[in-house]
């Protein structure tokens, strides 16, 4: 066994940590260890690996992962604490705040520095705690969706296990077939038409084949034909494998641990890094002026530098970030709630802004169960011969048995199909693939004759059959009795039912292996109906996300006849229906126009489908496409939001953004809202904060020039602004207007220019007022500690109470009600306020007492001041609807 774990060991290279040199030298050894095996045959790299055909057993699969570990890439791994904190301070705000904090005590300005630290610290831990906690929720429920792969172990009932990939040792032996995520590097040891998605590492969109034997010319080890690597996807075929290659130790896991690709940035980074970006550009324009204008008026520049740093952190969002992760983070637990799992938090606000979702029909329009209703000759009789050779290639077909290969083994009776096995023998077979849209067997019964059978799309088989099997013997199959045959399919189509055409040929010069240019001049048997009713609750479910501004497209493989069929009966109103073929002759232009006419695709191959959501999207929709299938993997990646379900394959979970453990429109429907909702609570951050910052700064301007002192103390200003935040802690708790989710939502920063233009000005107004009545009315002229805890306690109640009024386009607490976290926060930080300037704590930040006098003034503005932008919202939501 220490030969054995030494050539592991050269795969698993385990130290180096990230300097270029230890990861050059380790993707040596790799590469030297798998031109090996690769030269290696099958028996000897078997011997090799201490492994045979029937796989390892239990022992040896313990031994080997506690020698080599699970089968992970390191990059997945939970990083330590100290690096998740390190990242989150990292952040360009708290980094700004930090320094400011940092300035602040050379100044001597020990609690404007605590401060500050104090804001980035509760922002850090509040996002960190919540973010965990959904993390943690959501690993619950991903643990119920994870890939796993089919491995050969000679200790397991039946000689086989499916087994979660992260358990795959070096020397297993496992089974791919069409579908399949490859779960680690391996070596091929059988190979039937096998064709791999290799683009991940070459960047070539066009599927290799792969064989057991290498006979390349270069030295390229990613040119290998029988080597397979980790990230790959089995496009077609079947395969038998041993694994060399585990976790990090991967050609996968080097290029993982020396470099990693961005994901593009989605609409929803762009529209935060816009925002984030305006307020740096006002603060740029604002702060020098502010400190510029006191330092000159007022001749204490070192006051006027920490009463200047005090606005910038005014300005700064630095609470966004959190707000943000916290939104996201509780808008994932939600959906777990609802059975939706999350994969990137990033992808619920796109998922609330979806306006397009393309979809197939199986599973989703359906009842995802499919029935064999009929399986009749070319003349539409019942014929028991068709079902029996379609049992023979459901059931010796090796690769992944789809819906309808169930159906049909279903329908076949125990004594039957007992009998069918015992009298044919699996020779070999041509597995199925998209642009053949069939799949054949090839058998040899008791005497010894080989029968080729095949089952697939009726156009598709139709072309490769020369003769039909009618009750009077085969006969030609000419154009009478092609048109009759055709007539025969499109009349079941019409009755709702899926149609497959079954054909025959018997193979008289026999082989042992056999290939796609054999499939020709078939005999037709006949045809399968099937049947997959439509879903009671998908006509609904339909409508509800018509009501909420989300169209519904469906994009299949099948025929249009019966697409039309389920359409029809789920309440899809169809103006156009476009096929394959008609969609591959369309240019650019006439593409673009029929997109946005047609509701129904059919008989579209994977790269029509990646076509027609790349056109989408290019017309300013957002996308989001709904599929589990082998061909759907290429389409998830294209739209802006990929959904799949737990039951999909393996190449549709990986490229998936949402996953949905049931495949329905209704909990899609109820994920798209909670989408919105998420979206909705962040703007309300942003307007909001937008606004007061606006109105405050042209305060601040104004008071700077017209008043001998300060408005406010640095050391005031910070604590308003913090107070102001921590109340916005639980904004994420609160309910979303209805009327706001009817409609998909992106990002639109002229609503927020919008806000900050019309409430600002109205808040400023109001300050100014705030200013005359402790000037002139009050006599506040010679006491600035007086004038300064005015203004902080008129400017953090009106901050706070007119979160009420903005966070709802309907009337506050007669028709729309904060939440109640929500309401105890505001009413929390108001009371802290309020009080604050009679408490020990007020010498430490510059507070006094307030006359009763001025209590009666603040109530008669505040309550102005509220019931002024409550009319001023009111027309803003009139003239532009819930932007």
């Amino acid at each position: 066994m220490a030969r054995i774990f030494s050539l592991f060991a050269l795969l698993n290279v385990r130290g180096g940590g990230r300097h270029p040199g230890a990861q050059l030298q380790r993707q040596a050894h790799n590469h030297r260890a798998l031109s090996e095996f690769s030269s290696l045959t099958p028996a000897a790299l078997l011997q090799r690996l201490n492994s045979d055909y029937v796989g390892l057993d239990s022992e040896q699969v313990a031994a080997r992962l506690e020698e080599v570990g699970p089968n992970v890439i390191g990059r997945d791994q939970q990083p330590a604490l100290f690096w998740v904190i390190t990242k989150r301070v990292a952040n360009p705000l708290n980094l700004l705040l930090l320094l400011l904090a940092v300035v602040s005590i050379f100044v001597d300005d020990a609690v404007g520095a605590g401060i500050m630290t104090a804001m980035v610290a509760i922002s850090v831990l509040l996002a960190h705690v919540q973010e965990r906690r959904s993390d943690r929720a959501v690993e619950s429920l991903r643990d119920m969706v994870s890939n796993t792969a089919t491995v050969r172990r000679r200790d397991m009932p039946g000689g086989r296990a499916e087994i979660p990939i992260e358990e795959i040792v070096p020397g297993d032996v496992i089974h791919i077939s069409a579908g399949d995520m490859l779960p680690a590097d391996v070596r091929l040891i059988a190979a039937k038409d096998l064709f791999i998605n290799q683009s991940s590492f070459t960047g070539e969109s066009i599927p290799v084949e792969k064989f057991v034997i290498d006979d390349r010319l270069e030295r390229d080890i990613l040119s290998a034909s029988n080597l397979c690597f980790m990230g790959t996807n089995v496009v077609s075929g079947t395969g038998l494998a041993v694994v060399v290659a585990t976790g990090s130790s991967t050609a996968f896991g080097t290029l993982a641990s020396s470099m990693s690709t961005p994901r593009a940035a989605t609409s929803f980074d762009s529209g935060l890094r816009r925002f984030v970006g305006l307020m740096l550009r006002f603060m740029v324009v604002m702060v020098p002026l502010v400190f510029v204008l006191n330092g000159v008026l007022k001749h204490d520049w070192m006051e006027a530098f920490m009463f200047a740093t005090a606005v910038a952190v005014g300005l700064t969002p630095e609470m966004l970030p959190m707000i943000v992760t916290v939104n996201l983070a509780k808008g994932a637990l939600v959906m777990a709630r609802i059975q939706v799992i999350v994969k990137r938090l990033p992808a619920i606000q796109n998922f609330g802004a979806i306006d397009v979702l393309c979809t197939d029909k199986t599973g989703t329009l359906t009842q995802d169960h499919v029935i064999l209703e009929r399986h009749v000759d070319a003349r539409g009789r019942e014929d028991i011969q068709v079902l029996q050779r379609a049992f023979l290639n459901s059931h010796y077909q090796t690769g992944l048995k789809n819906l309808l290969d169930l159906a049909v083994l279903e329908r076949v009776e125990a004594d039957e199909r007992l009998r069918l096995v015992a009298d044919y023998a699996l020779v070999d077979e041509m597995p199925f693939d998209f642009d053949r849209r069939r799949m054949s067997v090839v058998v040899r019964d008791r005497e010894g004759r080989h029968l080729l059978v095949s089952k697939g799309a009726v156009a598709e088989m139709l072309q490769i059959c020369e003769r039909v099997v009618l009750p009077e013997g085969a006969m030609p199959l000419d154009a009478e009795r092609m048109a009759a045959a055709r007539e025969v399919a499109y009349a079941l189509n019409g009755q709702g039912f899926r149609v497959i055409a079954v054909g025959v040929r018997e193979l008289h010069q026999q082989r042992a292996s056999y290939s796609r240019q054999d499939e020709s001049g078939l005999d037709l048997v006949g045809f399968m109906a099937f049947l997959d009713p439509p879903k009671a609750s998908a006509a609904e479910a339909i409508r509800a996300l018509h009501r909420h501004g989300v169209e519904v497209k469906i994009l299949t493989g099948d025929n249009d006849v019966i697409a039309r069929q389920v359409c029809s009966q789920v309440g899809i109103d169809l103006q156009r229906v476009l096929t394959g073929p008609e969609l591959a002759v369309m240019d650019v232009s006439a593409l673009d126009q029929a997109v946005s006419e047609t509701q129904l695709f059919a008989r579209l191959n994977p790269q029509q489908k990646v076509r027609v959501i790349e056109v989408l999207r290019a017309q300013g929709h957002v996308v989001g496409f709904l599929g589990d299938g082998i061909n759907d993997g290429p389409a998830l990646r294209a739209a802006d939001v990929g959904i799949s379900v737990d039951t999909a394959v393996d190449i549709a979970k990986e490229s998936a953004d949402i996953i949905l453990l049931e495949k329905s429109l209704t909990v899609l429907e109820e994920g798209v809202l909670e989408g919105r909702k998420v979206f909705g609570n962040i703007l309300k951050y942003i307007k909001i904060t937008a606004s007061s910052n606006f109105g405050n700064v042209f305060s601040i301007l104004g008071a700077s020039v017209l008043l001998p002192f300060l408005p406010m103390a640095p050391v005031q200003l910070l604590l308003n602004n913090l107070m102001y935040d921590l109340s916005m802690t639980t904004l994420a708790t609160d309910e979303v207007d209805a009327e706001y989710v009817a409609h998909p939502r992106g990002w639109d920063l002229h609503s927020v220019v919008r806000y900050m233009f019309l409430f600002g000005p109205i808040s400023s107004m109001f300050d100014y007022l705030v200013f005359g009545v402790m000037w002139w009315g009050l006599g506040f002229t010679h006491s600035p500690a007086s004038f300064q805890t005015g203004w902080f306690v008129e400017s953090l109640l009106s901050q706070i109470l007119v979160v009420h009024i903005i966070r709802t386009g309907r009337i506050p607490f007669l028709h729309s009600t904060a939440s109640l976290p929500l309401r105890l926060s505001t009413l929390l930080f108001a009371v802290v306020g309020i009080v604050l300037p009679f408490t020990p704590l007020a010498g430490w930040f510059g507070f006094t007492p307030l006359p009763n006098l001025w209590w009666l003034y603040m109530t008669g503005i505040l309550v102005a001041y509220l019931a002024l932008v409550q009319g001023a919202k009111s027309w803003l939501v009139r003239r532009y609807g819930y932007a």
